[in-house]
C-alpha cells in the first residue's frame, strides 16, 4: 500500500497516473482532472526538490501571436507596455524557425500542433491561474528614445520564472483535486493483456508498490542526468557535461517504455546544451541560482578557447536560435572550457540576472594582455585574436542589438552580426563550460501523445509528453519551445488519458 505525503494510506487504483511533476506532467494532470478523472501525479523529488527541469528554467514560453494587442489580456500589467513594441509572431514563422534550427529534422505533424496550439494552451493555463509577463530583462533592449523592442520571437515568460511556474502548477493541481505524491520513483510499467495498466514504484522511505490505472502519462524527462547514457548516445566527452536541471532525469522510464514495446522517437544523438558557468562551486542542479548560471550574452562580445582562439560565430543569429547548440561547441574545446570576452561598453549591456550573480566565474583587467594572464591564456594569442577581430569590422554599418544588423567581423570564423571592437577597458572574461539541459531523443508517439509500438500502433493506456516526447527537436532548438511543447502535448495527453 502506498502512502501519501502526510503518511495516510493512498488508493491503489486511480483513473490516470502521471509520472513526473514538471510543466508537461502538470499540464497533463490538469487536463485529465478537468475531465473528471481521478489523477495521481508521481514526483520522484521530495517537495523541496520537485518540479523537474521546469523549476530550473527562466519560464520563457514561445507562442504564436499577433503582437502586443494580442497579448495584453494574458500578461501582468507593466508601466512599460505603453512604450513597448512586440512584433507579431505567426504560426508560419514559428514553424519556419523550427525547421531552420533543426535543419528540417523536426517532425512536421508534431510541429504543426505545437505552433497552432501554443497560444490556446497558454491561454488555457492562464485561465487556470498561471501568471505570465513580458520578459523585458531577457528579450528586449531599451532604445535611445526610451522605448523597448522585443526580438527573436520569444516574448512571454512565467511570473517568477521556473520557480513561479511550478508553484502555480502545484496550486492549480491541488485546486483541481490532483493528488501529488512526492518522493515516489516510478520503476516499471505494469501491463495486462497487452495494455498498460499501472506503474510500479518505490518511495524515499523504502516502500515498494504498484499503482493501477486506466492510463499512464509519462512526463519524466530524458536521460541527461545519466553519464553512461550520455556517453553512449551523445558521444565521447558528454559524460563531462554539467547537468543544469534536475538530477533525476536518468532515462529509467524511457527504458521502461522500450521494455514493453515502445519505439524510440526523434534524435537520440543530440541535446539542448548551453554555455554554463565553469567554476562556480555548485554548478549542477543548483536550486538557488537555477538558470542564472547560463551565460547568454555572447552575441555582444567574442568567445575564445584556452588557446586564445575564436572558434564559432557569436553573431550567427539571435541568441534564442544559437544558445542551445553552442554548449556542445564548448565541450569540444581544450579542457571543455572557453571564455566570453567583453569590453566595458559591452559589459554594461549584459543581463544582470546572469552576469551579476554571486560567485560568478569572471576575471577583469585594464588591458587584454593582463586579462590573458589572469585566465591562463597565451598573451600573444589573445591579443592577436582581439586585434584581428577589431581590425576586420565594417564600422560603416550601425551597431544595433535589436535587429540582425549585418555588422560583420570579416575573420574566420566570421561574426555575422553585432560585431563591435573590444577597445575600452576594463575587459572581462567569463569562464564557461557545457551545461546540458535535456536530450532530444524520446519515445515515438502520434500527435495526441499516444505512444507507438514497432508497427506504428498505439500502446493502449500509455501516453507521453514533455522531454520524453521525441521528434520535435534535433541538434538545436528555438528558445522557449520546450515549455510550449510541454503544455501543448501535456494538455493533449491529459485530454485523452
Amino acid at each position: 500500500m502506498s502512502r501519501t505525503e502526510d503518511g495516510a494510506p493512498a488508493e491503489d487504483r486511480v483513473d490516470v497516473v502521471v509520472v513526473g511533476g514538471g510543466n508537461a506532467g502538470f499540464s497533463a494532470a490538469h487536463a485529465a482532472a478537468q475531465r473528471g478523472r481521478n489523477v495521481v501525479l508521481l514526483e520522484r523529488g521530495s517537495s523541496d526538490m520537485a518540479g523537474g527541469n521546469s523549476y530550473y528554467t527562466a519560464g520563457a514560453t514561445r507562442i504564436a501571436h499577433g503582437g502586443m494587442a494580442d497579448l495584453l489580456d494574458l500578461i501582468q500589467p507593466d508601466e512599460r507596455h505603453g512604450s513597448t513594441e512586440v512584433p507579431a509572431y505567426s504560426p508560419e514563422e514559428y514553424a519556419e524557425d523550427m525547421r531552420k534550427v533543426t535543419e528540417g529534422k523536426n517532425d512536421s505533424a508534431l510541429t504543426e500542433v505545437l505552433v497552432t496550439e501554443s497560444q490556446p494552451a497558454l491561454r488555457w493555463l492562464s485561465g487556470l491561474g498561471l501568471g505570465y509577463r513580458l520578459m523585458y530583462e531577457r528579450q528586449a533592449y531599451a532604445r535611445p528614445d526610451g522605448s523597448y523592442l522585443f526580438w527573436g520571437g520569444l516574448h512571454i515568460g512565467n511570473v517568477g520564472g521556473g520557480e513561479g511556474l511550478i508553484a502555480d502548477h502545484t496550486r492549480v493541481a491541488r485546486e483541481l483535486g490532483v493528488e501529488i505524491r512526492y518522493g515516489h520513483t516510478a520503476t516499471n510499467l505494469v501491463t495486462e493483456e497487452g495494455r498498460v495498466a499501472g506503474v510500479a514504484f518505490t518511495t524515499d522511505s523504502g516502500i515498494s508498490g504498484i499503482l493501477e490505472a486506466d492510463s499512464v502519462v509519462l512526463a519524466a524527462g530524458g536521460f541527461e542526468a545519466n553519464p553512461q547514457w550520455r556517453s553512449e548516445h551523445l558521444g565521447e566527452g558528454w559524460e563531462n557535461a554539467k547537468v543544469r536541471g534536475t538530477p533525476y532525469n536518468d532515462g529509467a522510464m524511457l527504458q521502461a517504455a522500450l521494455d514493453i514495446g515502445a519505439v524510440p522517437g526523434g534524435d537520440w544523438s543530440t541535446c539542448h546544451s548551453v554555455q554554463w558557468d565553469a567554476f562556480t562551486s555548485v554548478n549542477e542542479s543548483n536550486r538557488e541560482l537555477t538558470n542564472r548560471l547560463t551565460r547568454g550574452g555572447y552575441p555582444l562580445g567574442i568567445i575564445v578557447n584556452r588557446d586564445g582562439k575564436r572558434f564559432l560565430d557569436e553573431g550567427a543569429d539571435f541568441r534564442n536560435y544559437t544558445y542551445a547548440k553552442y554548449g556542445k561547441e564548448i565541450l569540444r574545446q581544450p579542457g571543455s572550457i572557453a571564455y566570453q570576452v567583453f569590453d566595458a561598453g559591452q559589459r554594461a549591456l549584459l543581463r544582470s540576472e546572469e552576469y551579476d550573480m554571486p560567485g560568478i566565474s569572471v576575471e577583469s583587467a585594464d588591458s587584454i594582455d593582463e586579462l590573458a594572464a589572469k585566465i591562463g591564456v597565451d598573451t600573444r594569442a589573445l591579443c592577436a585574436t582581439v586585434q584581428e577581430f577589431n581590425d576586420s569590422i565594417d564600422v560603416s554599418i550601425s551597431w544595433d542589438p535589436t535587429i540582425k544588423d549585418g555588422r560583420v567581423a570579416a575573420v574566420q570564423p566570421p561574426k555575422s552580426n553585432w560585431a563591435a571592437p573590444l577597445e575600452t577597458g576594463p575587459y572581462y572574461a567569463f569562464a564557461v563550460t557545457c551545461g546540458i539541459t535535456f536530450t532530444f531523443g524520446g519515445l515515438k508517439s502520434d500527435t495526441h501523445g499516444r505512444v507507438l509500438d514497432a508497427e506504428g500502433e498505439p500502446i493502449s493506456g500509455l501516453y507521453v509528453c514533455g522531454e520524453m516526447l521525441g521528434g520535435l527537436f534535433s541538434d538545436n532548438y528555438p528558445g522557449g519551445a520546450g515549455l510550449a511543447a510541454g503544455m501543448v502535448f501535456g494538455r493533449r495527453a491529459g485530454s485523452l488519458a
